[in-house]
């Protein structure tokens, strides 16, 4: 059974930072891209950023010069890390995982709340 669980989240203030983990079981997590969305109350779910099984990663213009996403293939883990969080950085953030070769990210995570505010 494929599982991710994502934590880390919290209040935090802005321009504060936060790390968020994204642990996976049940798949071989370094030939995996790994994502990161959110969702914040009333928007729809954005792309924040992704990292391929290869290390390479891309941000969302939002992310960019904040957010990194990197990758620890042994802990079977994705982190994001996040400095210099704004209100509007406010959402459920999830984790999905999509296979080689794959369209669509066919795993995600059930989402860890970060909250900016002061």
């Amino acid at each position: 059974q494929v599982q991710l669980v994502e934590s880390g989240g919290g209040l935090v203030q802005p321009g504060g930072s936060l790390r968020l983990s994204c642990v996976a079981s049940g798949i071989i997590l370094s030939i995996y891209t790994v994502a990161w969305y959110r969702q914040a109350p009333g928007k729809q779910r954005e792309l924040v950023g992704s990292i391929t099984s290869g290390g390479n990663t891309y941000y969302a213009d939002s992310a960019k010069g904040r957010f990194t996403i990197s990758r620890d293939n042994v802990k079977k883990t994705v982190y994001l890390q996040m400095n210099s969080l704004k209100s509007e950085d406010t959402a459920v953030y999830y984790c999905a995982a999509r296979g080689p070769g794959s369209s669509g990210y066919a795993y995600w995570g059930q989402g860890t709340q970060v909250t900016v505010s002061s």
